[in-house]
């Protein structure tokens, strides 16, 4: 299932952080790399959760559907991705709809049609946590070397996390600049994909979204809303795409 040479290196983490005008919008950066990346035959959606200091949660995910799965777990505080950030244990669910430590989760998402999870800790700072957790709608999808894989994908954004946490601090946003940073960061997350999938410079990425802005007479942020959504759906194939306008 997964790409399992897929790790970034330091420098395409760096870069990616240090172009990130935020923390929300560099999780989000992460989150779609991680999609593409991780992305195999079987596709999967992928989200990180990051606790710290026992404030507001952040929540970054490739795609609208993820971040639902993430968010309906603090509806009942407890779930399989809250698991493994809090004790640091790896957590994986061959099938949801017989797994009965989280009955009430399980039903909460049936619509969404996911069969196994993964959620693997990304290790960070004291009085913070984080996880890498990972959804497909096939049954048994989290196979040995895709376990692996995930695991050894967590353990290299370790580092480049801790930094994150470090620089940003975790002040909440005021609620009105919501939908302001929401469009910039899903623009930020579209550069970041055609960075890594075309290895160029932040600079030639966005000149490429203008260009496709231009060709379409649509503005940035739907543009790069449409990209992410086909890297990370399972209609699309393996949400593994070199991108163009």
């Amino acid at each position: 299932m997964a790409q399992y040479n897929a790790v970034p290196t330091a420098e395409e983490l760096q870069d990616l952080l240090l172009e990130s005008p935020g923390f929300s919008e560099f999780l989000l950066g992460l989150t779609t790399i991680s999609t593409s990346l991780l992305g195999g035959e079987t596709p999967m959606l992928c989200a990180i959760t990051v606790e710290r200091d026992g404030g507001p949660t952040t929540v970054a995910s490739s795609t609208e559907a993820a971040r639902v799965l993430d968010e309906k777990q603090y509806e009942f505080d407890d779930g399989p991705c809250l698991t493994a950030l809090r004790t640091g244990q790896m957590v994986q669910i061959p099938d949801l709809h017989s797994d009965i430590r989280w009955r009430g989760y399980a039903n909460a998402i049936s619509g969404a049609h996911v069969r196994s999870m993964l959620a693997v800790p990304i290790s960070t700072d004291n009085g913070s946590g984080a996880a890498l957790n990972c959804y497909s709608n096939e049954v048994g999808a989290f196979d040995p070397d895709t376990v692996v894989a995930v695991q050894r994908y967590a353990d290299s954004l370790s580092r480049t996390l801790r930094l994150a946490l470090r620089m940003h601090s975790s002040d909440p946003y005021p609620a009105g600049l919501r939908s302001v940073l929401e469009s910039r960061a899903v623009v930020d997350a579209a550069i970041s994909l055609i960075m890594m999938q075309n290895r160029c410079s932040r600079e030639s990425a966005m000149k490429l979204l203008h260009l496709a802005s231009r060709n379409t007479d649509r503005r940035l942020h739907e543009i790069a809303r449409d990209m992410l959504t086909r890297s990370g759906d399972p209609e699309q194939g393996t949400g593994k795409h070199d991108w163009t306008p």
